[in-house]
């Protein structure tokens, strides 16, 4: 958005105005700082000479990035600099004064070594937010462990509860680890800006993925630290609710249904023609089809393997009872209802290159979506930031390039 003057205001947004450093690589960081790019803030990513690791993951590529990177890095600008290098180092603390927040995920101890730490960019910044995410956090015994999404899933005890009864715990299909603590990151780094508009004082936010991991356990955590009762795998279905699971249909589809309400269990009975179940004293309350569900689900089962599951879906929304098909992600990415949302964004980069990957859940009734810019070539912002943010000449950035310290797009170093 330009003003009248031609000044370049940044993408439009609730969080417009407000500027964040990312140090972040990978997944948990680079989804955070997105959430925030989305919203309208200014995020300069910055990265080594080598560049954000997940630009070389395979097995997709458009030009020389993976799909990885480009699904988590839109709506940001890129710098490359050399922050081993003294110089280099200096320029970033720079930066960090002129940012809101500066959010980076490396393991504690890290940035301490290198000589950027909070107290001494806060001592120059008072207002500033640092966000840290880490595998176990900045205290604790396992602070200086590494940690990877599948760990966390594994240590928290959630990967137990993943899988059918009987066989291998599994990790969740999408990195729940990563996510949950990048979302955690951006409501905590929310929660400090809105502290410090009232204080002036910015504040260090701590995210554990570990701790994110343990949060999500809600009511499983709860049911355990009250009986003691340690829940094994959950298979496809719920603890509490026998008609709240997965359901084969025919030719290998599938449906889970949600029939918590006893208005909900009629019509679901009605549909399948099982009317006689309703009466059924095994059958007459939740706590008795709780009790008797192992009874139940093969009388559910016989019935929904007569049909399709896609032709299951409108008797049952017609009766009442919440229904989804198990979708494969070619359904889900083609889903009207998905693509009415703008849940799939079609991004177009310089040249012929194009991306199209998932898109920001966040929306705000009556206002239309600001477009989305293409995840940014390595330092393809460097000359932009550095000399708009820190006031840099054109020579003084020319100098600091043939020295190695920033590199601009096209200089990538080998890793």
């Amino acid at each position: 958005m330009m003003t009248d003057n031609g000044q370049d205001e940044g993408r439009p947004g609730p969080l417009n105005g407000i500027k964040v450093l990312d140090l972040t690589q990978f997944l948990a960081g680079p989804f955070s700082t997105q959430i925030f790019a989305d919203l309208g803030a200014e995020v300069i990513k910055l990265e080594a000479p080598a560049g954000d690791w997940s630009r070389t993951l395979p097995p997709h590529f458009v030009g020389d990035d993976s799909c990885y990177y480009l699904s988590i890095n839109r709506n940001k600008e890129a710098v490359a600099i050399d922050m081993k290098a003294p110089e280099g180092l200096a320029l970033v603390k720079q930066l960090a004064e002129k940012c809101d927040i500066v959010m980076e995920n490396f393991r504690p101890g890290v940035l301490d070594r290198l000589g950027l730490t909070y107290d001494d960019l806060s001592s120059r910044n008072a207002g500033l937010i640092w966000a840290s995410i880490s595998g176990f956090g900045q205290t604790g015994p396992y602070r200086e462990r590494p940690a990877y999404d599948m760990i966390v899933q594994a240590m928290s005890g959630g990967m137990s509860l993943t899988g059918e009864v009987g066989r291998s715990a599994v990790r969740a299909g999408m990195p729940i680890g990563d996510l949950t603590a990048g979302m955690y990151a951006t409501i905590g780094s929310l929660a400090a800006l809105e502290e410090r508009r009232r204080t002036g004082k910015g504040k260090f936010v701590d995210i554990s993925m570990l701790d994110c991991q343990v949060a999500l356990l809600t009511y499983q955590a709860a049911y355990y630290l009250h009986s003691d009762e340690v829940p094994g795998r959950q298979g496809r279905g719920h603890e509490s609710i026998p008609t709240y699971r997965s359901f084969a249909g025919a030719n290998d589809t599938e449906l889970v249904i949600c029939a918590n309400t006893e208005r909900m269990w009629k019509g679901l009975c009605d549909v399948l023609g099982l009317q006689t179940l309703i009466e059924d004293d095994r059958f007459l309350t939740n706590e008795h089809r709780h009790q008797n569900r192992e009874a139940l689900w093969p009388l559910l089962e016989e019935a929904f393997a007569t049909k399709e599951a896609k032709k299951w879906v409108q008797p049952l929304l017609d009766a009442g009872v919440p229904v989804g098909e198990v979708n494969t992600l070619a359904d889900a990415l083609s889903d009207e209802q998905v693509i009415h949302r703008q849940m799939v964004l079609d991004l177009q980069g310089g040249g012929d290159k194009r991306a199209r990957v998932a898109g920001n859940p966040i929306k705000f009734m009556g206002e239309e979506e600001a477009p989305h810019s293409y995840p940014p070539a390595l330092g393809q912002h460097s000359r932009k930031v550095f000399t708009s943010v820190l006031g840099l000449s054109d020579a003084e950035f020319d100098k600091y390039r043939a020295n190695g310290i920033i590199l601009e797009a096209g200089d990538r170093k080998s890793k």
